[in-house]
């Protein structure tokens, strides 16, 4: 597996980014290893909000709430997906499918940090590899809070909008991935926002993992990952700790996916679901102060 590496000097003056970096290497699932980067902010004693970023961003989309999470007292751990951000990115996009972002991100979850008595917040990309993680070890997690995400195993039918978003993603010669985050929002974003989404991709060849993830999304039974996602959701139908969603109003991807794990899994029941007004599908990055005081207060109120 032949890998790339941002420049560190790609992340300087990120604007709203001013947070300490860490690493660590993990197995590549191909006989070598991957540095990945994570941001671990807040008191190291204390029980960890696990935020999960997806497609096609990076732990920069959770700036606006770690800071009202750690004044809360709480420890928070933002990874970078392997392909993104500050972790190392792997050139070929055969390098990446659904099973070994699982196992990556459970290398550095589980293996390297240890986390447990965990909060997982998670959205797009960030619920289909976290949730796999829950439903391996659900011990290690007090709760879940889930936004504009899923686990699909290929039954349903995918939203129109998701199958032209996957094929505009396989097919067009531009793939900017600023662009793309200000698509996903209804905030409009400042040019140096816009620039700071581009920075850990210096050319297209740093962004086989972006331009893939979208065709690995199981959309038929056929899908090498479908079963798997099957039998992770029965784990996760039982989970009985709270679950919370908090979904936006304006995401066409993901619209009524809320619906699925309030009707199936255990612990959403009678929880305090919210539609978050006025966000997109990076519901971080328009509404990431109200999310860091809504799960600031379902902590509060369940733990």
């Amino acid at each position: 597996m032949q890998t790339l590496r941002t420049p560190d000097d790609r992340f300087l003056n990120l604007p709203g980014y001013n947070f300490e970096p860490h690493y660590a290497e993990i197995n590549d699932q191909d006989g070598g290893t991957l540095r990945v980067h994570y941001l671990d902010e807040g008191p190291a004693g204390a029980a960890p909000i696990l935020l999960m970023h997806g497609e096609p961003s990076w732990s920069y989309l959770y700036r606006h709430m770690i800071p009202g999470l750690v004044a809360a007292g709480h420890r928070v751990i933002a990874p970078d997906q392997v392909g993104f951000g500050r972790s190392d990115k792997p050139t070929e996009q055969s390098d990446y499918t659904y099973a070994r972002h699982v196992a990556w991100m459970s290398d550095l979850v589980i293996d390297h940090l240890d986390l447990r008595n965990v909060t997982l917040f998670c959205q797009d990309w960030g619920g289909l590899i976290g949730l796999r993680i829950v439903a391996a070890d659900p011990d290690r997690f007090a709760r879940l809070i889930v936004s504009n995400t899923g686990m699909p195993d290929g039954r349903g039918t995918p939203s129109e909008a998701f199958l032209n978003w996957q094929e505009f993603s396989q097919t067009t010669p531009d793939f900017s991935v600023g662009t793309l985050l200000q698509m996903s929002t209804v905030t409009e974003l400042s040019d140096d926002v816009v620039a700071a989404y581009d920075a850990p991709f210096p050319d297209d060849t740093y962004k086989a993992g972006a331009r893939i993830w979208p065709a690995l999304v199981p959309t038929s039974t056929d899908d090498p990952e479908a079963p798997a996602n099957t039998e992770a959701w029965k784990v996760l139908s039982a989970f009985a700790k709270p679950v919370l969603c908090c979904f936006s109003d304006s995401d066409p991807v993901t619209a009524g996916g809320e619906k699925v794990f309030m009707k199936h899994v255990r612990g959403a029941a009678g929880q305090p679901h919210t539609t978050i007004e006025a966000a997109g599908h990076m519901v971080q990055e328009d509404k990431g102060v109200e999310l860091a005081d809504l799960v600031n207060n379902f902590i509060a109120t369940t733990s």
